[in-house]
């Protein structure tokens, strides 16, 4: 069984940026342009003390990113080495990182991204101690794939990517002439830093992403956790020996494809598959 996103669709954007700095403001008003969404990863322990700076206030952050349907993730508390830290200094730079983005936003912080995309097992250890449910790293697959390793996981390029124009070429072209058997959802990953754009002054790349990426009918605009929710529910799905029997346990709408026929199993729901 084939998994489909919300909406029965078999591709899904979301972009990730890191630091919580001014510029993302109009990285943010960039993607509500185009109905773009994603996740960004703050750095709860040195947030700016008075507006204007560089990087956002502790409010400014709080007011500029769930507002716009973005998902506010943790990036470690004063954006430290992991790997330089003891496993009880890693514990701390994690752990209250979140507990102060969860007193900040009155929900659950369940991302994170590696500051310097810094980690080995050691450190993805603690993490998925500290209650982290995925964790984004630097590394460019140039693919589109969904993830397998959610505390490992990948994007598909940095923005800066000179590639990047045709990846996402790649990545719209239609289904239509592709058979069946071969068919699969395709997960185009973003990321890279807000500033980076005023530094370079090149704006145009979120812009032209936005502009070629943004408003299909055939695309599924969620945040990282979204994916993660939806990807997970959909692999707790049971079958019988044949198949031709699915049951969902989860509290999730999840849909499938199938020789040529859409499913939509509801929570608690049992389906036939012709």
């Amino acid at each position: 069984m084939i998994m489909k996103f919300p909406g029965k669709k078999l591709k899904a954007v979301t972009l990730s940026y890191d630091d919580g700095v001014r510029d993302d403001i109009r990285l943010v008003e960039t993607m509500a342009k185009y109905g773009l969404r994603g996740t960004f990863n703050l750095n709860s322990g040195i947030f700016s003390k008075k507006s204007g700076e560089r990087r956002l206030t502790a409010d400014e952050a709080a007011d500029l990113y769930e507002k716009n349907g973005m998902e506010i993730a943790a990036h470690g508390l004063f954006h430290r080495f992991p790997t330089q830290l003891d496993s009880n200094l890693c514990t701390y730079e994690m752990l209250k990182d979140r507990e102060n983005l969860e007193a900040l936003t009155g929900g659950i912080i369940r991302g994170f991204a590696y500051a310097y995309g810094n980690y080995n097992d050691d450190v993805v250890r603690v993490l998925g101690d500290c209650g982290y449910a995925y964790a984004r790293t630097t590394v460019s697959t140039e693919k589109f794939d969904i993830p397998m390793d959610w505390l490992r996981m990948p994007a598909t390029c940095h923005h800066r990517n000179p590639r990047l124009p045709e990846l996402v070429n790649e990545f719209l072209k239609s289904d239509v002439d592709i058979p069946d058997w071969r068919k699969k959802p395709s997960l185009f990953y973003l990321w890279g830093h807000s500033y980076e754009f005023s530094d370079n002054n090149n704006w145009e790349i979120i812009e032209r992403f936005g502009d070629t990426v943004g408003g299909r009918d055939d695309v599924w605009y969620a945040t990282n956790i979204e994916i993660y929710d939806y990807v997970t529910a959909y692999r707790r799905l049971h079958y019988s020996c044949d198949a031709k029997t699915v049951m969902n346990p989860t509290s999730a709408t999840i849909h499938l494809y199938e020789n040529g026929e859409d499913y939509t199993v509801h929570p608690g729901e049992t389906i036939k598959i012709k």
